[in-house]
Parts: C-alpha cells; sequence; structure tokens
C-alpha cells in the first residue's frame, strides 16, 4: 500500500488491473493446474528458479498472485505467499527461520492451533520454545539463548483481544540478530501493521478478517525486510546450496530470498497450496475489508460496554474498557480497533453451557472474523490441549468465553447475548436482573435501544 493508498483503496485495487484483450474488471479465476511453456529452454529456466513464471500452481498460480501482492500492499511488504491456510502460514514462516533443531522464543497468549504446533509437531523435531508474558520486555531477553532464531507474538491475542507494544520486543530482537514474527490476523491490515512497528515477518489466517465471510480457508506470509547475510547463522538463505546449483538464495533474490525459501522449499516440498477458487473467494472479502472492519469495531465497544454491568459478567476482556490497564496504548497505537473478537468472563464456570445453549442469533462455532457472530469456550474449544498449566499462563479461565463480532445490527446482538446471560442467571437460582433491578426503583441494564446512546458515548470517546 502506498502512501496514496489507504486500505480501503488497497484492498480493492492493489495487485490487480483490467488488461488483455477483454479486461476482465474482477480478477479472472485461473483453475489450471500447470502452465505451458513457449520453448524448452523457457521450462528450464523457470523450472531452475533463474526466470519468474507461473510452472505448477502448487507454488504459484495468477490468481493466487493477485492476493498475495494486495496482501503485500496492505501490510506494506515487499512479497507475499499465499498457503492453504492461516496453521500452514505460521508453520512455514517459522520453518524457513529453522535449520535443524533451533530455539524461538514466543509469547505465552497465543492461538491453541498454534501452541500445538509448537510444543508438540515442532519439539517432535528437536525445536525448542519458551514462552513468555508479551508485555515482559525483560522476560523476552531473559529467555534467548546462543541459538534463537525468531520470536513470535500476536499483535492482538486470541481470546482476551489484549494488544502488545512492538516497538521495544522489536528493538530488542535486533539488537540480537533475531527477527520477529507477528501474527496479524486479529487486527488485520485495516487497523495495524507491524511492519511499521519493527516486524519482520507478518502472518495471517486470511480465512479470517481479510476473508470475512468464513467461506474459503487460506494463510499468508507476508515478507518485511531482515538481514540475513551471515552464511553462518542463516545456511539455509546465504550459503551455496545444491539445491540451488549452488548458488545462495540471497546471490539470486537478494532482499526476496527469504520469501523464495519459503514458497520454494517449504511451500513447493510440503505443498499446503492455496487453490485459485480460494482465493478468489478472500480477494472478494479482502475487497470489503475496510468498511466491515469500521462496522465490526464499532460493535465491540458497543457490545463490550453493555455487557461489562450483567450481574452473570464478572469482567469483559477488551481495550476500550477505560479500566483495562492497555487502553492507553491502544488508544495510541490501534486507533481503528483491535478487531472482531472480546472476551466475557462469566461469573462461574457453571453458566457457561446454560448461556451459550440459550443463545439463538449468536452461533456456537471455532472461527473468527465471519460475517456471522460466533462465540466460543476457548477452554474447552481452540484452546482445548493446553494444560492447567499453560491455560493460567495464557490468562485463560474456564469462565472464559470469546465472542467474534459479525457484520448484524449491535441491537439485535445485543438482545440475544442478554437474554441468554439472563436465562443462564435465572437458571442458576439468582433473581431476574430486569426485575429486580425495576422492583428496587434501579435502572436496569443497558437494552437493545441504548446501543445507540451507548455508541454515541464511544463515538465522543474516540473523538
Amino acid at each position: 500500500m502506498t502512501a496514496q493508498q489507504q486500505p480501503a483503496t488497497a484492498g480493492v485495487h492493489a495487485g490487480y488491473r483490467p488488461a488483455g484483450e477483454q479486461r476482465p474488471l474482477t480478477p479472472p479465476v485461473v483453475t489450471s493446474a500447470a502452465f505451458a511453456f513457449a520453448n524448452h529452454a523457457e521450462a528450464a529456466e523457470s523450472f531452475a528458479l533463474k526466470r519468474a513464471a507461473f510452472t505448477y500452481s502448487r507454488t504459484g498460480n495468477p490468481t493466487v498472485s493477485i492476493l498475495e501482492q494486495r496482501l503485500a500492499a496492505l501490510e506494506g511488504g515487499t512479497a507475499a505467499v499465499a498457503t492453504a491456510s492461516g496453521q500452514s502460514a505460521v508453520a512455514l514462516a517459522l520453518l524457513a527461520l529453522l535449520q535443524g533443531p533451533r530455539h524461538l522464543v514466543v509469547s505465552a497468549r497465543l492461538y491453541g492451533g498454534t501452541v500445538d504446533l509448537l510444543t508438540d509437531t515442532f519439539a517432535d523435531f528437536g525445536v525448542r520454545v519458551s514462552f513468555v508474558e508479551p508485555g515482559d520486555l525483560a522476560a523476552w531477553e531473559a529467555a534467548i539463548e546462543p541459538d534463537t532464531v525468531g520470536f513470535l507474538l500476536e499483535s492482538v491475542t486470541n481470546p482476551q483481544a489484549e494488544v502488545i507494544e512492538l516497538e521495544p520486543i522489536a528493538a530488542l530482537a535486533h539488537a540480537r540478530g533475531i527477527p520477529v514474527v507477528v501474527d496479524n490476523t486479529l487486527a488485520t491490515p485495516y487497523a495495524y501493521r507491524p511492519l511499521e512497528h519493527g516486524a519482520d515477518v507478518v502472518v495471517h489466517s486470511v480465512t479470517k478478517g481479510l476473508g470475512g465471510h468464513g467461506t474459503a480457508l487460506g494463510g499468508a506470509v507476508v515478507v518485511g525486510s531482515f538481514d540475513f547475510s551471515d552464511p553462518v547463522r542463516w545456511p539455509q538463505i546465504a550459503a551455496p546450496r545444491e539445491r540451488y546449483r549452488g548458488d545462495s538464495l540471497l546471490q539470486r533474490y537478494g532482499a526476496g530470498a527469504y520469501g523464495m525459501l519459503v514458497r520454494s522449499k517449504f511451500l513447493h516440498d510440503l505443498g499446503p497450496a492455496l487453490g485459485a477458487e480460494a482465493a478468489a473467494q478472500l480477494l472478494r472479502g479482502v475487497e470489503t475489508l475496510a468498511v466491515r472492519a469500521g462496522h465490526v469495531a464499532r460493535s465491540v465497544e458497543e457490545l463490550a460496554a453493555a455487557l461489562e454491568g450483567h450481574p452473570a459478567v464478572t469482567r469483559v476482556h477488551h481495550v476500550s474498557r477505560p479500566s483495562h490497564p492497555q487502553h492507553g496504548l491502544a488508544a495510541r497505537d490501534f486507533p481503528r480497533g483491535t478487531g472482531c473478537i472480546f472476551g466475557v468472563e462469566l461469573v462461574d464456570e457453571a453458566l457457561v453451557a446454560p448461556f451459550a445453549d440459550a443463545l439463538e442469533l449468536v452461533t456456537l462455532a471455532a472461527n473468527i472474523g465471519d460475517a456471522r457472530t460466533l462465540l466460543a469456550h476457548p477452554a474447552t474449544m481452540t484452546h482445548c490441549r493446553l494444560s492447567e498449566e499453560q491455560l493460567r499462563a495464557a490468562g485463560i479461565s474456564r469462565a472464559l468465553l470469546r465472542l467474534s463480532v459479525g457484520l448484524e445490527d449491535p441491537r439485535d446482538l445485543l438482545a440475544d447475548l442478554t437474554r441468554a446471560l439472563d436465562a443462564a442467571w435465572v437458571g442458576a437460582g439468582e433473581p431476574n436482573p430486569r426485575a429486580a433491578t425495576a422492583a428496587s426503583g434501579i435502572s436496569p441494564r443497558p437494552t437493545p435501544a441504548d446501543v445507540y446512546a451507548l455508541a454515541a458515548t464511544a463515538a465522543a470517546r474516540r473523538a
């Protein structure tokens, strides 16, 4: 995204201009698995990676390429590599840093699937991982080992929607020659661009807020700039490799060497390729990112404010709340919001199932960034394989619920959430909060009509 193009513009135009005889206005969907060459010399040079060309759709496809260019523009990166899912994007981004059994320092507050990858699959191959509290700079520093090859953290954590101050962490990492990988799935580049705050690689589950409709899986690795020129520390990039006919990737591709390693080795060898049809669906989602994200951010703030006072709720986890310790940091670094999720912690774990089962509009499902509002119980769903110790380290209690807010009218969402909370509360033997407050003469908790007033208050606070 250039200085002249804001997210709304780059999301529609980056990576594609109508061309050719027919000039289709929308990106064409190229479903071919393979691509023809004009002659043998062209084919040989293309497969030897000596010329840019589409050879086989596992490593590159015209429709997928448009999505890659668009995501790179949105994030301000130099290039991007699309993958079949967000999980594969995280895996490939880290594998490109790992030459044999080495060490990573990562945030203790990560998506459960990422924790599985790090503590189980990577551990099987001898990769060591140290988990640290993301806001504790001293902990990041203390965890560094001689063979640490990467920091990993989320710009907005899942499921608590906490934010990070990235610049000090990046400065520490760079002083020790360590690249920083940031998962920007929740914020999306509409709200936050990690490369501008010191990150070196950005990963996405494009399935989520970028795609926006829950219809297609996809991931992306967006490349920034990092010095991989040391052949001892980064032999997979800077040292000669037989795979590349005795050249190094750095010799051939310069600043693009890391991205080419992700594509030509790990995407090629492991095969988590994004299909053209899925890429086309995700491109349509990206076109509406700015409109959707703005609406969702407002709805999140309004719902978080309205639910905070319900007697069944002990805490709302969202940085828009003035009492949140990161409220000031979020206002400074995330002025467009923090994405679609927030956490609701109930007063008792026993209320979780009755509340979830009483919902009618909000759906119990393990996804985020969908057009529909979704509820998840992290301890038994997305983070179910974490031990009790890991759950505590991640700040996840068994009474915590994650809401992913969709495109519905927030008045309808609030009505459904409030009714379900009331039902769970009364079912637990507590008095009906509507009747109790009316009998006492105290104003009841916010109703759907009150959302307009809450929205006005939130708007005034942002101004």
